[in-house]
């Protein structure tokens, strides 16, 4: 039995993440892995692939979407979540009572009267109401649904990578609510226990050394990152570097890259 170190336990977490090391597995693939990426902007998960697989196009997510290989849908934790086709039907039943418990608590008053397909109910006496719509709801999945959420005690998983923890982790630019940081109960293996708040107020973020370290926007044609300890001269330069990349992939006129460093 092997039992890891919090360094090697998040260097785990990152492989699995496929952010230790970019992927070059497909984007339907990545996104099964993942088990669904979130997806409240409808931006947010081209970043979260990019940082996640070599050599990702645009255009590749495009055509996942399109060809309905990818489906961005209300589902986990109440958010928008981007998920393959094959998942979201099973999930989405299982996720139907608590999404629908809510939709109705917040917009009970604008739903009256409607049914699960959106259609006006009969008037009793007129014919049983539709029961609500479920395709594929019965569907079953003998994939683990929570491979990259399942709380790790600490012990190296079943086949599950586990590298050591001197192993050299690269700059990543996470998205808005990324996996590798909210899809864990415990979150320390990632992010020091002061910044954690970043994770829920939809901050992006940046890893160096396999920790969130800084902060990213871009506002006003400007790449702005603010990190969140001093930086040495070298994470400097490699934050730059990979900014430098994020830039020409974003592909947003960014004409200049602001790194704020605290002293």
């Amino acid at each position: 039995m092997t039992v890891l170190d919090a360094r090697a336990l998040n260097r785990a977490a990152l492989a699995r993440q496929h952010l230790l090391k970019r992927s070059d597995t497909s984007v339907s693939e990545a996104v099964a892995h993942l088990c669904g990426l979130q997806a409240q902007e409808p931006q947010e998960p081209f970043t979260g692939l990019w940082s996640r697989l070599s050599g990702f196009k645009p255009r590749q997510l495009d055509d996942a979407l399109t060809g309905r290989v990818v489906v961005r849908t209300h589902l986990m934790r109440r958010t928008v979540h981007l998920v393959t086709a094959d998942d979201v039907l099973t999930w989405r039943a299982r996720h139907d009572t608590m999404l629908r418990r809510r939709v109705l608590g917040t917009y009970r008053r604008e739903l009256a009267g409607i049914d699960g397909r959106g259609r006006r109910r009969r008037p009793r006496g007129h014919g049983r109401p539709a029961a609500p719509h479920h395709d594929g709801a019965r569907t079953s999945s003998r994939r683990p649904l929570a491979r990259p959420t399942t709380p790790c005690t600490g012990r190296a998983a079943h086949r599950s990578p586990h590298p050591h923890g001197p192993t050299p982790a690269p700059v990543r630019f996470l998205l808005a609510f990324d996996n590798a940081i909210l899809g864990y109960h415990d979150r320390s293996r990632i992010i020091d226990a002061p910044h954690l708040g970043l994770s829920v107020a939809g901050h992006r973020t940046v890893l160096v050394d396999g920790r969130v370290t800084a902060t990213w926007t871009v506002r006003d044609h400007q790449l702005h990152i603010s990190s969140l300890r001093p930086l040495t001269a070298l994470e400097q330069e490699a934050v730059y570097t990979e900014a430098q990349d994020l830039a020409t992939f974003l592909d947003n006129d960014i004409a200049h890259i602001q790194l704020d460093t605290e002293n």
